[in-house]
């Protein structure tokens, strides 16, 4: 298997995989109309998502040679209970990735992601934290760097939750059913990376408790994300939260085109790029800062909700100075996470 083993290499993996996590729901935007719904969209994201954990599997993690690869991992090291903790991992990731894209369809990208992923990246960071110190591995770093860094994403979380507020209030509508859809699905988040890190072999991954190598623990996760997509999508299609129409797989079927379908695998494909790129790397940070890093993906969407969706376009006077320390905040909540792996 193929596995990075340069920490420069490391920071630029997880800063990829920031970089997709925070942009995919482009994708969502860019095909979601009347007759298309974030719900029909989604089938075509989690069939991208499942087929890049394939190829990641299949490419990184059988080349390189050595002896532990994806294949091994189906004979001589499996284990059901390693599998057990990536699909457990894959099913509570799709459950809240259903109330984000739900979220966002609400809400927009530059609030869904800074509350729902914010929720998520603080809460998956001291997870991880608390893993290590219990763990008897300890946590690698400057502890204090680390607490005041997510201290600091915290206040940001609020002011976004401020600058909804005042953009809610300018519209006549409430900012309540998106805030609370993305608290929901940053519940989710807290846990997904934990556990699919709990799958691998602890000698690749700073308290794994399992015998995959990253590509295997991944696949795994898709898997739990695919067949649950039934369950947890079939039920926003037929009670939608976004005011729009319950659909069936019968809509899905006949009423996409060639470029939606593209579209929505192509999102799969961006999400699970820098999943798979992630846990390449996985073994050179510190597991807490590796996941911090990775999922800072509210500063991107920020970005793309801001300047290029013109989320906030038109709010009241005072909504872009909350948005400017919202940014500012999350960026140093960033650095610090960065430094604190020293």
């Amino acid at each position: 298997m193929i596995l990075v083993h340069n920490v420069v290499l490391g920071f630029i993996c997880a800063i990829y995989c920031c970089l997709c996590w925070g942009s995919w729901s482009n994708t969502e935007k860019l095909v979601t109309r009347k007759e298309w719904t974030p719900a029909l969209f989604y089938w075509d994201y989690i069939f991208g998502f499942t087929l890049t954990a394939l190829l990641g599997a299949l490419t990184l993690g059988v080349l390189g040679g050595g002896e532990h690869t994806f294949f091994t991992d189906f004979c001589s090291t499996f284990s059901w209970r390693s599998v057990g903790y990536a699909v457990l991992g894959g099913i509570i990731w799709n459950c809240a990735n259903v109330f984000l894209t739900a979220a966002i369809a609400i809400s927009g990208m530059s609030v869904a992601f800074p509350i729902g992923g914010g929720f998520g990246w603080v809460g998956g960071a001291i997870y991880l934290y608390l893993v290590q110190e219990f763990g008897g591995a300890g946590f690698t770093g400057t502890k204090w760097l680390f607490w005041i860094g997510m201290a600091i994403a915290v206040v940001a979380m609020v002011l976004c939750g401020l600058a909804y507020g005042k953009l809610s209030g300018s519209q006549s509508k409430s900012p309540k059913k998106g805030i609370i859809l993305a608290l929901i699905s940053g519940v989710g988040f807290m846990f997904f990376y934990g556990l699919v890190g709990k799958s691998l072999d602890p000698s690749i991954f700073n308290g794994g408790n399992g015998t995959f190598i990253p590509y295997t623990g991944v696949f795994w996760f898709a898997v739990g994300a695919l067949v649950t997509t039934p369950v947890f999508n079939g039920i926003v299609m037929k009670h939608p939260v976004d005011g729009t129409e319950p659909v069936t797989f019968k809509d899905y079927l006949t009423k996409g085109d060639t470029r939606s379908h593209l579209i929505g695998m192509l999102g799969g494909f961006i999400w699970m790029s820098g999943m798979v790129i992630s846990f390449a790397a996985s073994g050179l940070l510190n597991p807490a800062v590796a996941y911090a890093l990775s999922n800072a993906s509210p500063v991107v969407a920020m970005i793309w909700g801001v300047f290029v969706w013109k989320e906030f376009k038109g709010a009241p006077k005072g909504t872009g100075s909350l948005v400017f320390w919202m940014f500012t905040l999350f960026l140093l909540a960033l650095v610090l996470v960065s430094v604190a792996n020293s």
